[in-house]
């Protein structure tokens, strides 16, 4: 698998599987029916480093970026997404795309990342875990999941230095 910088060609092999996962309403707290020149706008933005995974046939299987959660004085605190095509799941691809963003962002400066709502339910929460974010706490209620009702949002935290 190779993780490279992601180019303005790579958007139209990312928005399916971006499509696909924000339609579904089960792991992103984004509006499911997002338009795909809004979804390029908010997952390419210029203000974010964005990569793509390519398996070895050269498919785009998964996409993250990283860039600053928030600003001036706090600008060392980094905040990542993280897309994976749900037909490649449990491959590795997810874990390879984390990996490789936390040494991005460690090299970039970054002194420590935060995800802002990550929703209980989701398996990546495991991922996460295993990779040193710890859970800072958990919005209850907050996320209406289409199979499981309402659920939490955790906000989860990792060092960088």
């Amino acid at each position: 698998m190779l993780i490279r910088e992601a180019v303005a060609e790579d958007w139209p092999r990312i928005w399916p599987f971006w499509h696909r996962i924000v339609a579904a309403a089960e792991t992103y707290a984004w509006d499911p029916d997002t338009s795909e020149e809004d979804a390029r706008a908010l997952w390419m933005s210029p203000a974010k480093r964005v990569f793509v995974a390519e398996d070895d046939t050269g498919s785009v299987v998964g996409s993250a970026y990283v860039t600053p959660n928030y600003g001036g004085p706090a600008a060392h605190v980094a905040n990542a997404g993280f897309m994976v095509d749900p037909d490649r799941a449990g491959q590795g691809i997810g874990r390879a795309l984390a990996e490789h963003v936390l040494t991005a962002a460690k090299a970039a400066g970054y002194r420590s990342m935060v995800f802002n709502a990550v929703v209980e339910t989701n398996p990546a929460v495991a991922l996460w875990t295993s990779l040193g974010f710890t859970v800072l706490g958990t919005v209850p209620r907050a996320y209406e999941h289409p199979r499981h009702g309402p659920v939490g949002l955790h906000i989860m935290y990792k060092s960088l230095s």
